[in-house]
């Protein structure tokens, strides 16, 4: 078949890669515009333009899916339109476009978690498993028929970044799968069943940790928004990040925010039992390691969402 891929992030590229591999046409790659990267904020490629170029398919830079960009993709004579975290809504004309539609690799077992973060949303809810599904896509928010899926247990201690690394490459075979299974015919899809849930995109508010909570509920937090928009609280007024926290088991009591030492390990009270802290970043500074963040402290006994 006559593929056009669509796809941003780094999480795109095995998928894009995959189909790359096949014995299928990609005429053609749809990404977002170069973006600001770095402290001199130069414009970067997305990576799948990267990946896109390194392969030799031509690159369609665009923001929105617009009458635009659906005449030059109308004009390729797609068999299949396949999207992978693209960053943009596919609306009618662009969705009958091709002869056989769209396809969507999400990183969910639909229809739990519909829509921009599954991931994150999956693990701040503490979800121990989850995984990736190929389906049709409609005009609704993440809720076509079902070609495919698979599994995944949450590893413990995974971040966000953690999982979408494994199921980038989980769901890399799955869509390139069901892309052959469309080109022969044999590919099959269903309807999602269960009740809908919706992962709408994090902002920094979904960071802001409340220290009066659980401490299993604040790990989920953690892992969810870790690494953006990022896990924070504040000392002495400004901003403090947490990076990396861990649970303990038979630590003394602490008072939730407070940070003490205990042996060799940095502890911040909870609602329930103390956290682990691990990594983390004062304002204005790099990330470290909590021991050393509290030996340099002039105060012994700071207290964190003061």
């Amino acid at each position: 078949m006559r593929l056009v891929f669509a796809g941003t992030p780094a999480v795109a590229v095995p998928s894009l890669r995959a189909l790359a591999a096949g014995p299928h046409e990609i005429a053609a790659v749809v990404t977002r515009s170069d973006a600001p990267l770095g402290r001199k904020r130069v414009l970067t490629p997305s990576p799948v333009a990267q990946a896109a170029d390194e392969l030799g398919i031509p690159v369609l830079k665009a923001d929105r899916l617009d009458a635009d960009v659906t005449a030059r993709i109308a004009a390729l004579e797609p068999d299949l339109g396949v999207i992978v975290a693209y960053g943009g809504l596919v609306r009618e004309p662009l969705l009958s476009t091709p002869a056989h539609g769209w396809i969507n690799l999400h990183f969910s077992l639909l229809p739990r978690w519909r829509g921009a973060a599954p991931v994150q949303r999956a693990l701040m809810a503490g979800d121990a498993v989850t995984g990736a599904a190929v389906f049709q896509l409609v005009a609704a928010l993440d809720a076509g028929d079902v070609f495919a899926e698979e599994r995944y247990d949450v590893p413990a201690g995974a971040t966000s970044a953690d999982v979408l690394d494994d199921l980038a490459g989980i769901g890399a075979p799955l869509l390139a799968r069901v892309v052959d299974g469309i080109a022969d015919g044999t590919a099959v899809a269903t309807p999602q069943l269960g009740e809908p849930t919706l992962a709408p995109k994090l902002t920094l508010d979904d960071g802001a940790l409340d220290l009066s909570r659980d401490a299993e509920s604040l790990l989920h937090q953690i892992a969810g928004v870790t690494p953006e928009p990022g896990a924070h609280t504040t000392l002495d007024g400004a901003r403090f990040k947490v990076l990396r926290a861990a649970a303990t088991a038979d630590a003394p009591p602490v008072a939730p925010g407070r940070v003490v030492a205990s042996g060799k390990d940095v502890l911040v009270g909870t609602g329930t039992t103390p956290l682990r802290l691990e990594s983390v970043q004062p304002a204005g500074k790099g990330a470290m390691s909590a021991g050393d963040w509290f030996r340099g402290l002039r105060s012994s006994e700071p207290v964190l969402g003061a």
